[in-house]
Formats: C-alpha cells, structure tokens, sequence
C-alpha cells in the first residue's frame, strides 16, 4: 500500500490509520471488542509485558481498533504518536497529570474551555499545582507570567469562546525558553486548518467528540505528542489513570474521521458567510470570526491557519434578556453545548459552558453576558440564515 503520510491531507484523512484487516480483507478496521488478547504462549505473554514483543495484552494498554485510530490522528497532526482517550477531559488531565506535581506552575489562556480551567482551580490546587490564566492573544502577557517554577503553557487557539487567535510560534518560543513545555487545545482548527507541532508545540489535543467525530455520537478525546520522550511519559499516566477508549468508540470516530475535510469545508463555508451576513444585520451588535477582515487577528488567522473555522460568537443588541429571545427562537438551529457536529449549534457561553467561571473571570476574559456562540453545521446556508433572521426579528 502506498505510504499515505506522503499524499494530500484529503487523502490521509480517507485512509491514515486504514489498511484491509489481513485476517479477512475487510476494507474498514474491524470492532476488536475484546477486553483482553490470548498469547501463544508463556514467552510470548512475558514479551508483551515486558514490551520486547509490541502485541497486545488488555484493551485498557491498547487495543487494535483504538491504534488504527490513534495512528490516524498521530499523522494528520504530525507527531510521533497518539494516545485515544475515554472523553477530551480524560485527554486534557492526561496531560495534566504527565507534567504538573506539586509545586508547578502553569500558565494557561484565560478564557480556556470551562471544565479545563476550572479543574485546575478546584482540584489540582489541593496537591501543590499554581495557574496563572492569562490574554494569551498577547504573548508579551505569557512572558510576565512565566516563573522559574512553570512546567507548562496551555493554550486554545482560537479560544472558547471569545474566538481570540494565539500567535503559536511565540508561545512556543516563550515556553521553551523558559523550561516549559507547550499544550495546545487544537479542538476548535482540527488538524484540517492548524497543525500546532508544525509551529512549535510540544502536545497537541482534541476533544474528537467534536470536529473529529463530526456526529455529535460520541465523546472522545485524544493526546499528541510531538517527540517519543513525552509520548512515553503520557503513555504511562494516561495507562495507570484508566481514562482510555473503548474500541467501538473508537472505531465510530475513525469512521467519521474519514469525512472531516469535507464536513470541515462546507462548515466553514457556512460560517464565513453566516458571520458577513450577521455583521451588517441591524440587531447584532458585534460579531467575532477570525475569518471577516474586521477580527483584529485576521493576518495571524492567515499565517497560521487555514480558515476561519466553523465557529463564531456574536452579540445581540440588548440585554441578556435580548439574547435570551434570540436562542429561544431559532427553529433549526438546536440550543444545546458542544461544537464540530454536522448539525448547527447555538449557546450562551456565560450561563452554560462557561458557567462554572468566577464572574469576574469570565468577564474579564471576554466572556460577556451579550455572547452568543454559533457552532456551524453542514445545512444549506440560506436556511440557516434565514432560521437566525426569523429569531432576531422577535428580538
């Protein structure tokens, strides 16, 4: 078979990971719903162990169909290797536990996805862990707060759901220089538009229940490492904490991994012309994309991305009550969390996923009581244009 890594990111989408099963040809990777796998006998159970012999042992330890998976991803982010996990929360305290103990620092944006940030401040703090959450749109801002003690920069770019662009390669260069290693949440791009390794980050993951998987099915997450020194390091706690896949979880999200690039495209497409639509509308009051010309980081969306995304925020003009009106009356659109589905999402950060922030943090990274997230699916744009019309004219 020819060596995909080599081919066009449609392509490796399609078949990284992939291979006839060369038990019975099948085209798709087959369920190997199993707990545990037979050895031939004594030695080679003591090699797998040992890890002299690369088989597998106990699905927990890794699993065939959860490999094909992680063999997908671990190419089309470019790194060494890739660890799938149970949820992306499993995926973001595997990283969390490899590189934090007590003692460290961490510094991380602002206005990071709720439950990422909120763990940090509520549980990690117990056993000895400092966060400093910073505007990491401004790098000269993760610059004042590195210390002697920090282990780790954790960046989304862009954010959740402020849809603020970090300049990856000057954080990686801050990180670096100063002992740290740099984790970036690339769940917003997917690797279709980002590939932070590319640009200098050591970790990248994903929340796969969302772009990756694109069916709003499954929870899933997963973890990249750049260099075999980490992945080996991430291996080992993402292993003994248990948070790891189950293979028909697995093998969903492999499936619509196959469509990301064009679920991606046409998503995008929606979005863009969603927001240029909203931005001229007499009811909103402001709108923030990365793809419009007016996002104050559209030159850096263009050096480091390849698109705008599929995800913006906006406000309405009035109160809270005004959004509330708005959310209330779209009809194609569904009120529910979460993003990268192939149906259109919409939510209000303050009061759902962003609910467990301190108010004065939540405001003071962007996220304000106005904002109104719109996660962008694959329906006709003019259908979806004309849902948001209807429901801004009740407002």
């Amino acid at each position: 078979m020819s060596d995909v890594s080599r081919m066009r990111p449609d392509t490796q989408y399609i078949h990284a990971g992939s291979r006839p099963d060369p038990a019975t040809g099948a085209v798709s990777v087959p369920i190997y719903q199993s707990s545990t796998f037979a050895f031939r006998d004594a030695d080679e159970g003591a090699a797998r162990f040992s890890g002299k012999d690369k088989g597998f042992k106990y699905t927990r330890l890794g699993n065939p169909t959860t490999a094909a998976l992680e063999e997908a991803v671990a190419q089309l982010e470019g790194g060494c290797g890739a660890l799938g996990a149970a949820t992306g929360m499993a995926a973001v305290n595997t990283v969390y536990l490899t590189f934090l103990g007590q003692g460290a620092h961490l510094v991380a944006t602002d206005s990071l996805y709720g439950p990422s940030r909120t763990i940090l401040e509520t549980e990690y703090v117990r056993f000895g862990v400092d966060a400093t959450f910073v505007d990491t749109a401004d790098p000269a801002n993760l610059a004042r707060a590195m210390r002697r003690e920090t282990k780790l920069v954790y960046i989304e770019s862009p954010a959740n759901p402020t849809l603020k662009l970090t300049d990856i390669a000057a954080c990686a260069e801050i990180a670096h220089r100063g002992g740290a290693l740099l984790v970036v949440d690339n769940t917003f791009a997917s690797p279709v538009l980002q590939n932070p390794l590319a640009l200098g980050a050591d970790v990248v993951l994903h929340s796969m229940t969302k772009f990756l998987n694109g069916h709003s099915d499954v929870v899933a997450g997963i973890v990249v490492a750049k260099r075999e020194e980490e992945l080996v390091r991430l291996r080992k706690v993402h292993q003994n904490v248990g948070g790891t896949m189950d293979p028909h979880q697995a093998w969903l999200v492999h499936r619509g991994l196959k469509t990301l690039g064009l679920r991606v495209e046409r998503a995008q497409a929606n979005a863009l012309a969603i927001a240029r639509h909203l931005e001229d509308h007499a009811k909103v009051d402001w709108v923030r994309y990365p793809g419009l010309e007016s996002h104050p980081q559209h030159a850096l969306m263009k050096r480091q991305m390849r698109g705008g995304g599929a995800v913006f925020s906006f406000g309405v003009k009035g109160d809270l009550e005004a959004g509330k009106r708005l959310i209330n009356g779209v009809r194609l659109a569904t009120l529910a969390v979460s993003l990268g589905g192939i149906e259109t999402l919409i939510e209000h950060p303050a009061s759902m996923t962003h609910a467990s922030m301190k108010r004065p943090d939540r405001e003071a990274a962007g996220i304000t009581d106005d904002l109104v997230r719109l996660a962008v699916g694959c329906e006709h744009v003019d259908d979806l244009i004309a849902d948001l019309d209807q429901a801004l004219a009740k407002v």
